[in-house]
């Protein structure tokens, strides 16, 4: 047989080797990323990267929809639909269960894990208004400024034990296969074994094979080696000749590396970890809804500020008025039109402060609505108009603390994820601990041996030697085939192996390092329930505080206007003063401001309930499905027209 024969025979059998291989690997290939490509027909395939789509970066047909004559009318609901379709937090989050997705996958081979994140993205919170007794860092206009910027949560989700403890087995089918050939002159001291002193050989060698790794322990090796050789001695029978033997070794570890519990570990980490990743996703969704929810109320009450602004202006303007036709009659001193236009201006300034923080805000709420922020022109121009408005109820249900705090112990996003990687950590521990263990092995071999060759026309046998040489090896590589399948040369061989670490340092730091982890992680846990529940004591105690914040306030914005009319009717009389008349106006103004920064607050605080509850999603009615595809099923609020339109925009025309 030549070379090219032998060569061509090798890559056949390769090929059918190949096709058990493949049987091995996942057959199909979805959009599911726990699954490769199908290996079979096409066996290249599992070499190709997988296509992952490109990121659309176009905003939802929604965002167009709500647009009209360059104001963009918003709902609530609306809002927070395109903060699910569009918002690059949610976007960027939706990558999370992919890539655990993809960890499955590696980790159904036998590797590593890269790890999930449950890192958390915060919203820029824009403009607040606040106001009322106490209110620290408050400004003339009632306004506050907090930090924008996204900030973030939780880092990724790894344990270190998943890389100590028994290796776990590689599980991806493994074909091995080599090929060589050469020639060989060695110079003889004798030609007793070769009957020549000049031995010249070619030789080719091959082997081709499969390894496959069990989550039992097991490991599986099929293996053909055969062995071309044609030679210048004359003291052999067969010259060429080729020997050809296919074996199975079995090899099953008995203590160290036993058992699925062990080996599969990994990939039961990896599916636990799709899971945190789910969990990771509807936390960033509940984060994100409820900045909305605070951004859009946020913006209300500016408007509301400004609604108020311009209601001072307008009395600032009439005073000012009423003081000109007075000096001109001579019942006013010309003083007083100065302080009254100084006021006008005060006023001017605090109306065109307060339209700008709305703009400010519209910024933040635009970026978060939007795949490409502020850089489309359509959403750069377009005013923002919300359609809802802040409406505190009558009555307050809510329920008891106690109640709250075990709802949310089971809602929260977090205490699941907290709950699952201690479930990890056992699931690992079970390696480390088996890690302990003495490395104690059996094996067992089976090899079928052939061989077959022609006969050495050359052939001189040694003084007095009668060889009889039998034809049953006569042939080629067929001959010494039918040999190996008829097992008429079988090897059997069985043994076992014990390897005694005598100090085991390494693997009892591994054990003890795992176990002090799994308590910090105890520790981590409990945190966490005490810091939910904090919040939401906090938040009911917001509540009640707001509750009693708007009380007061809408109390002493009516006592204002009250003493305001009184005042005007005193100056009127002449029984007052333009300054007392003035400072009552300011007084008024403040009233207002304190009474719509207690709204917000008011909604704040029960936004902030429901986000401490983790009712946050049910009650905007959210839905985990339609955020993962981001695409919002629900239709979009009906847009206002006529009058209902007009008397909500306002803003512009009184920036000059």
């Amino acid at each position: 047989m030549t070379l090219m024969q032998r060569c061509s025979l090798l890559l056949c059998l390769f090929w059918a080797l190949a096709a058990t291989a493949a049987a091995q690997l996942q057959t199909s290939y979805s959009p599911d990323y726990t699954r490769g490509p199908k290996a079979w027909p096409s066996f290249t395939s599992v070499y190709k990267e997988v296509e992952v789509p490109v990121v659309d970066f176009a905003n939802s047909p929604r965002l167009d929809r709500l647009v009209r004559d360059g104001k963009m009318y918003l709902s609530l609901s609306d809002t927070i639909a395109l903060a699910i379709e569009n918002n690059l937090d949610i976007a960027y989050a939706r990558y999370g269960p992919q890539l655990a997705d993809a960890d499955i996958l590696r980790a159904n081979s036998g590797g590593q894990l890269r790890g999930v994140q449950t890192q958390i993205s915060t919203l820029s919170t824009g403009q607040s208004v606040t106001g009322g007794a106490g209110g620290g860092g408050r400004d003339e206009t009632g306004i506050d400024e907090r930090a924008g910027g996204g900030g973030q949560g939780a880092a990724d989700v790894g344990d270190a034990s998943t890389f100590f403890g028994t290796t776990v087995p590689q599980l991806d089918p493994t074909l091995f296969a080599g090929v060589d050939w050469g020639h060989f002159s060695n110079p003889q001291t004798s030609n007793f074994v070769t009957g020549t002193n000049f031995f010249v050989r070619e030789a080719s060698a091959s082997q081709v094979g499969i390894s496959k790794n069990f989550l039992t322990g097991t490991r599986a090796t099929l293996r053909w080696n055969n062995f071309w050789q044609q030679t210048n001695s004359v003291r052999r029978n067969f010259d060429p000749s080729i020997s050809t033997n296919l074996g199975i070794r079995l090899t099953q570890s008995l203590l160290q590396g036993f058992g699925r519990d062990v080996n599969s570990r990994i990939i039961r980490v990896a599916k636990n970890n799709r899971e945190i990743s789910d969990l990771a996703f509807k936390q960033q969704v509940i984060e994100t809804v409820s900045r909305m929810r605070g951004l859009y109320w946020d913006l209300v009450s500016l408007i509301a500020v400004v609604r108020g602004r311009q209601e001072d202006l307008r009395m600032a303007e009439q005073l000012y008025e009423d003081n000109q036709k007075r000096v001109e009659i001579g019942t006013l001193a010309p003083i007083e039109i100065v302080r009254a236009e100084a006021e006008v201006a005060a006023r001017q300034q605090d109306l065109t402060l307060a339209v700008t923080r709305v703009q400010q805000q519209e910024t933040v709420i635009k970026n978060a609505i939007s795949k490409n922020g502020l850089a489309s022109p359509s959403v750069l121009e377009v005013e923002i108009v919300p359609t809802d408005r802040i409406a505190l109820p009558a009555v307050e249900t809510i329920p008891p603390a106690q109640e709250l705090m075990d709802k949310a112990l089971k809602a929260r996003p977090e205490i699941g994820q907290s709950l699952i990687n201690l479930e990890n950590r056992d699931i690992n521990l079970k390696g480390v601990r088996n890690a302990l263990r003495p490395d104690l092995s059996a094996f067992i071999d089976f090899t079928n041996n052939g061989l077959a060759g022609q006969f050495n026309d050359d052939f001189q046998g040694l003084p007095g030697e009668s060889p009889q040489i039998s034809e049953f090896f006569v042939g080629g590589l067929g001959g010494g085939i039918g040999q190996v399948f008829r097992r008429n040369f079988p090897d059997y061989q069985f043994g076992v192996q014990l390897r005694v670490p005598l100090w085991n340092r390494r693997a009892q730091a591994d054990m003890t390092a795992s176990m002090l982890e799994r308590r910090r992680a105890e520790i981590r846990l409990r945190q966490s329930e005490n810091t939910i529940r904090q919040q939401v004591k906090n938040a009911l105690i917001g509540i009640e505080q707001a509750r009693a914040r708007h009380t007061a306030a809408q109390k002493a914005r009516i006592l204002q206007e009250q003493t305001l009319e009184a005042e005007q009717k005193k100056f009127h009389l002449g029984a007052s003063t333009i300054f007392l008349v003035v400072q009552a106006q300011r007084d008024l103004a403040m009233a207002r401001v304190d009474e719509i920064s207690a709204e917000n607050a008011y909604v704040q605080a029960k936004n902030e309930l429901d986000r401490s509850t983790g009712q946050t999603l049910g009650l905007a009615g959210v839905s985990i499905d339609e955020a993962l595809s981001g695409e919002v099923t629900k239709r979009p609020d009906p847009l206002p027209s006529g009058p209902q339109a007009a008397a909500m925009y306002f803003r512009r025309q009184f920036v000059r």
